[in-house]
């Protein structure tokens, strides 16, 4: 009997934005815009913001045109060994893998530390709370508890038909999308009422605080000595370039957007890897910089509790700067609801940390090539889909790994927690840089191609055509940008574990990712080319006939305004229809 392998393309467009959309925000913008204030400063946050988002929408767009032009399963692992090199693809592949089981079991670690909200008392003195107390009566169970629960249920819900999945991620992405819309106008609104008076509304960008945190503690702690502290020029540009790391470590899971590709339907249509990529860009970096900035308004950037992010000692609700601003305003009952909201963000970020995992390793099991000799029968076991197309195996090999959640037993989990999601977020910097570099050479090879007049396609090749499905302005010099700028962090993702106290935990969870990366690389060519690296070959195919070409529907393109009667005022009644259905295509 014939095993069923493949996919369902069940997802359309608005599922896949807000699949994207919900990856992207778990907890890292509710936590880590304090953290990112702590280390620059209120204004100088969100120029680490707006770079951070300058790397992500440079990557975004080469993947982007990529995978629109060849929807492929895999593609974050497909377009490196087609273009770059096949060993290059099979290491991009695994590491992708491993980063995005080892986020699932970071999200539900945090999940376990949001539940153990409660507020110091002396804090809540120091900034006048109206109440002793603050905090839940959860603080005292034992996060394995939590663990053990919110994986059965992200477990559960990766267990549906896709198009199921789809529809409640859309669900989940929209109530994200309106609390944090609400989220910002909630801090705007306490921030021009001055509840608690501050005589200016900027006062966190005024003396004693400023634009920009007047130094960098190295090594931030509550000790009366804190170490090596910088200050001057050079303090502010590592504590801008520390805040830009820690920014993009939010961004991750962007990427999604091409995990999906396999599942994607009618992409010529509908546009969808087009319009997603955009729509994500625009809106990932609008609610980051004006979430980052109204934060900013409220809370100055040396709050105890930001301070304790940093240390990584305690990561839960009470180190949140929007549940720190309603604190410091006096606002009864509205910590607890972001608090309760946050856990929500990290549990379906979670979800599609294994919705992605489960891709990706679906794809690597559908290529022999990719597996030691040894793997191939349990390959095959995970090749198999349901009848409903769900990839049941690898569903459950990747939600398996995921129990490494259960460190959050350990004393000091969020520890644990940062370590490894520094490690996960390192390995998927690589798999960016590796992305912006094949684009590079696809976009040479496909320039080529279109220029190739023995070809019958070649207009499919062509960015220029009206029917080449994804293409942005300057995209080949972003891509340079993009890899460049990985680069850099990738090697100095973590300078500080190298100042004095060395600090070895920190320095290997940080940079143990490159080494795999290389022997992963070297283990594949050791199996074609033998042992003698001189002797190693580049094998990249260069294909661009298969899977053909995608070329969209010829007639209107989705995404621009084009009015039927362009003679006529904007109300006749096709131009109104055509400028409704613009606004409802972005808005959705």
């Amino acid at each position: 009997m014939t095993r069923r392998t493949v996919l369902s393309a069940d997802l359309k467009e608005r599922h896949v934005n807000m699949m994207a959309f919900s990856a992207c925000i778990g907890f890292g913008l509710f936590l880590q815009s304090g953290k990112i204030i702590y280390i620059a400063g209120p204004g100088l946050a969100i120029v680490a913001v707006v770079l951070a988002s300058s790397v992500m929408w440079s990557v975004v767009a080469c993947l982007g045109e990529m995978t629109a032009l060849f929807p492929v399963q895999g593609p974050l692992f497909e377009f490196p060994g087609r273009f770059i090199d096949e060993a290059v693809g099979y290491a991009t592949g695994w590491i992708s893998w491993f980063a995005w089981v080892a986020i699932l079991a970071a999200e539900v670690l945090a999940v376990a530390q949001l539940w153990k909200f409660r507020f110091d008392e002396q804090y809540l003195r120091d900034v006048g709370y109206p109440e002793k107390e603050l905090g839940w009566s959860t603080d005292g169970y034992s996060p394995a508890v939590w663990v053990f629960l919110f994986l059965i249920l992200i477990g559960l819900v990766n267990l549906l038909p896709v198009r199921q999945y789809g529809q409640i991620e859309y669900i989940f992405g929209v109530l994200k999308m309106t609390f944090i819309s609400g989220l910002i106008v909630f801090n705007v609104i306490i921030s021009a009422i001055q509840l608690v008076p501050h005589g200016n509304h900027f006062w966190t960008w005024n003396k004693p605080y400023g634009f920009s945190s007047e130094s960098l503690v190295v090594h931030p702690s509550h000790d009366v000595d804190t170490g090596v502290v910088l200050r001057g020029e050079q303090g502010r540009f590592l504590a801008l370039w520390t805040a830009i790391v820690a920014a993009l470590f939010s961004f991750v899971g962007f990427e999604t957007i091409a995990i999906t590709a396999a599942e994607n339907k009618d992409l010529e249509k509908h546009e969808t890897i087009k319009l997603a990529t955009k729509k994500l860009t625009l809106r990932i970096t609008i609610l980051y910089v004006l979430g980052t900035f109204v934060g900013g308004l409220n809370v100055p950037y040396n709050d105890p509790n930001l301070i304790n992010i940093q240390i990584s000692s305690i990561r839960a609700g009470q180190n949140s700067i929007f549940v720190l601003a309603a604190v410091r305003n006096h606002l009864r009952t509205w910590p607890s609801l972001f608090n309760a909201f946050f856990i929500f963000s990290a549990t379906t970020s979670g979800i599609n940390s294994l919705y992605n995992s489960s891709r990706l390793l679906h794809a690597l099991a559908s290529i022999p090539e990719a597996w030691p000799l040894w793997a191939q029968n349990f390959r095959r076991r995970l090749e198999r889909t349901t009848s409903r197309g769900v990839p049941l195996g690898t569903v459950t090999a990747s939600w398996a790994v995921g129990l490494i959640a259960f460190l959050a037993v350990k004393p000091f989990p969020s520890l644990v927690l940062g370590r490894i999601t520094n490690n996960a977020v390192v390995s998927e910097l690589i798999a960016y840089a590796v992305i912006c570099l094949s684009y590079i050479q696809f976009y040479h090879r496909i320039k080529a191609a279109a220029e190739d007049h023995t070809l019958e396609n070649r207009s499919a090749f062509n960015r220029d055509d009206k029917q080449y499905p994804y293409r942005t302005h300057g995209q080949l010099f972003r891509a340079y940008y993009g890899f460049l700028f990985c680069l850099l962090l990738i090697v100095f993702n973590n300078w500080r574990a190298c100042v004095s106290p060395f600090s070895t935990a920190d320095f290997v969870s940080s940079y143990v990712g490159i080494p795999a990366f290389f022997a992963l690389v070297a283990a594949y060519h050791v199996r074609s080319d033998g042992w003698n690296p001189l002797k190693w070959r580049r094998n990249a195919s260069m294909q661009i006939q298969r899977p053909p070409p995608k070329v969209v529907v010829p007639g209107r393109r989705r995404g621009h305004l084009v009015y039927p009667n362009p003679k006529e005022p904007v109300w006749n009644e096709e131009n109104l229809r055509a400028l409704v259905a613009f606004i409802w295509g972005w808005m959705k």
